[in-house]
């Protein structure tokens, strides 16, 4: 039997690309959370459309200052003399793409 954060991490996957075909749009969970099942670094467990990958992280808790406020529709976050990443909701994000129809 596999250890319970596993199978969570892997029900939280397979959200994901459930909730991306409700949207209409294609992706694929690599087969044991190892991207290298699709021939991408092991990193990745879930693609999205053709190219966008994606490593999915699912914690009890997630900072409270990390979460963008109802007011804002994403947050940009850096650490000091670091990149800057963004934090959206999926389904806004997958909006954006499927209005775009990009992927």
């Amino acid at each position: 039997m596999s250890h319970p954060s596993k199978i969570k991490g892997n029900r939280f996957e397979r959200e994901i690309v459930k909730l991306c075909d409700q949207y209409g749009i294609k992706a694929k969970r690599s087969w044991g959370s190892d991207g290298r099942s699709l021939g991408l670094p092991a990193e990745v467990d879930v693609v999205i459309g053709d190219d966008l990958r994606v490593q999915a992280k699912i914690r009890k808790r997630i900072a409270t200052w990390i979460m963008p406020s109802d007011e804002v529709d994403a947050q940009v976050v850096r650490a000091d003399r670091g990149v800057p990443y963004i934090i959206m909701r999926l389904e806004d994000y997958l909006d954006e793409i499927k209005e775009k129809g990009k992927r």
